[in-house]
């Protein structure tokens, strides 16, 4: 059966400590939902906070909603902004980082990178 939802109705994880600041993560549909092979997820990373710079073996298909800011990648510092999407290869180290006003996307992964 389909499901319609509303990310403001997710409560949030809060992540923030040494390795990541002021990031709001909402699994908005996994395996909870009854989904068997993807997981979405709406992050909200507030004014000049930034996720955990890491890899890992699996790809992050991304949709700038709202905001900018950067997305540091094998040693570029790319510009990213509202309607952008990014392609994050399987392997590659990243990080995401918010600009003056935060920023807010949706990211796509395999259910078991969740």
């Amino acid at each position: 059966m389909a499901l319609v939802g509303n990310h403001r109705d997710v409560e949030p994880e809060i992540i923030d400590g040494k390795d990541a600041r002021d990031v709001e993560k909402r699994v908005l549909i996994g395996p909870a939902q009854g989904a068997p092979n993807y997981v979405m997820r709406h992050f909200r990373i507030n004014s000049r906070g930034y996720t955990p710079d890491h890899s890992h073996p699996w790809e992050h298909e991304v949709y700038v909603l709202k905001g900018d800011g950067f997305l540091n990648s094998e040693g570029r510092s790319i510009p990213i902004k509202s309607g952008d999407y990014v392609f994050v290869p399987a392997g590659e180290r990243h990080q995401f980082l918010a600009g003056d006003e935060g920023i807010e996307f949706i990211c796509v992964i395999p259910k078991y990178g969740q």
